[in-house]
């Protein structure tokens, strides 16, 4: 099992571990991290007897294009194990549909505070099963914006994605993601986060709100910086077919700051 130790040299002081936290609080902060997310999904289905187990892999990769602007990269890749989530489906494993973003966003915050960004989304259909992919093509627009004061961070991201290609005899996809956030840090890299990861589905209709609790801390391995992230969410909102009750999530974050 894996310890929680703070470092007390120069190189890793708790003001620099909070700053860390406080930087991934942003979801553009100009700073390479590769989140692995495992979450924990339960009674799923008609008979509400399915479980799935998804861990995204979530490359976060800032590309400076002058002293004002960056270009942030966020992609989604999930690897999926679920089971009987109707019956007769039995399991699958594999990958899902990837989703990349691409944020145009100001390298300083607006006069009032303010950091944002905006650019398209695209969904690529890599799923490796047909119960894993919606095995479209899809694009939209997506923006996030948010403030930092003190040590609270507050705001939201909300993309769009449409689909314009793919198999014919499979589902359009027309699918609103909103995820408002507060996070509060503390010293020595400690962190707590509440969010809704809230999707609305057009073609199918209905709202999935996941609200999630998650603790966090800074550390390191070694010489490599990692963040740990753990908690409880409950679906307060969740299709025919889709989650209910309890899940739960645990993260860990490689972190590769300037």
């Amino acid at each position: 099992m894996l310890s929680l130790v703070a470092f007390p040299c120069c190189a890793f002081a708790e003001q620099s571990a909070e700053d860390l936290a406080k930087a991934l609080a942003n979801p553009i902060a100009a700073m390479i991290s590769v989140p692995f997310q495992m979450n924990f999904d339960y009674n799923i289905g008609p008979a509400e007897d399915g479980d799935r187990f998804t861990t995204n892999i979530q490359p976060v990769v800032p590309i400076s294009l002058n002293d004002d602007w960056n270009i942030i990269s966020r992609t989604i890749l999930p690897v999926v194990h679920q089971s009987d989530i109707y019956p007769g489906a039995g399991s699958q494993t594999g990958t899902g549909d990837t989703v990349q973003s691409l944020f145009f966003s100001p390298k300083a915050p607006t006069s009032s505070g303010w950091i944002w960004g905006v650019g398209p989304a695209f969904l690529l259909p890599t799923g490796s099963d047909d119960l894993l992919t919606a095995d479209k093509w899809g694009a939209g627009p997506t923006a996030v914006a948010l403030r930092q004061q003190g040590s609270w961070t507050y705001g939201g991201l909300v993309n769009h994605i449409w689909s314009f290609a793919g198999d014919d005899d499979r589902s359009d996809v027309s699918s609103t993601f909103v995820q408002p956030f507060l996070t509060r840090t503390w010293p020595g890299g400690w962190s707590a986060t509440l969010t809704a990861d809230s999707t609305y589905d057009w073609e199918g209709g209905g709202w999935t709100i996941p609200i999630g609790l998650f603790g966090g801390k800074v550390t390191k391995i070694g010489k490599q910086l990692v963040h740990f992230v753990g908690g409880p969410r409950y679906y307060a909102e969740s299709p025919d077919g889709g989650p209910h009750d309890w899940g739960f999530r645990v993260a860990v974050v490689l972190l590769y700051p300037k």
